[in-house]
């Protein structure tokens, strides 16, 4: 027997479940909503193109995340790391915690309360990490986005670009 889910995967192999879309999203499932088709995606994506090097390097998914958000970026402000890494504030800290503990980055705080300013720097350990990773991690990421057609990952990159617009700027609150 089959599940509504895999019945809806199957119907959307052969046509599209928004070709007739109206604005009032009359009939649409929640199966076939685009924010549960991106989240699903990107799940499956970390699966299997990020969770065997993380794992190899002994960072969860989310860790090399962060990890490498960071090492990118080589020092941030907590609530600029939150967006950039896709995160809440309580997985982040509690992640920032394990890295710091590991020596991969350190963390510094100003101010008190509200106010208060938390700065996020990589570590030497961390950038070598990082270094060690990243060359594994672009090759996998190749990999995926090479089983593509070139127009596939041109419409892929213009519509994903679109959509991150679409959804205006992204929550940098400042309050640490």
């Amino acid at each position: 027997m089959h599940s509504t889910f895999e019945a809806s995967e199957s119907k959307t192999r052969s046509s599209c479940p928004w070709d007739d879309l109206n604005p009032s999203g009359d009939g649409l499932p929640v199966t076939e909503f685009l924010t549960l088709r991106v989240v699903n995606t990107g799940n499956a994506l970390r699966r299997s193109i990020t969770a065997e090097y993380a794992k190899q390097f002994g960072l969860s998914i989310a860790e090399w995340r962060v990890l490498s958000v960071l090492a990118h970026s080589r020092e941030m402000l907590f609530s600029q790391l939150t967006v950039a890494a896709s995160t809440d504030k309580g997985s982040l800290s509690r992640m920032l915690r394990n890295l710091q503990e590991r020596g991969l980055l350190e963390i510094h705080s100003e101010g008190a309360g509200y106010r208060k300013k938390v700065t996020c720097t990589v570590s030497a350990a961390g950038l070598q990490l990082y270094e060690q990773v990243m060359p594994i991690a672009r090759r996998r990421q190749a990999e995926m986005l090479l089983q593509l057609e070139p127009e596939e990952r041109r419409v892929l990159y213009r519509t994903l670009r679109k959509l991150l617009e679409l959804c205006g700027p992204q929550d940098d609150s400042g309050d640490d």
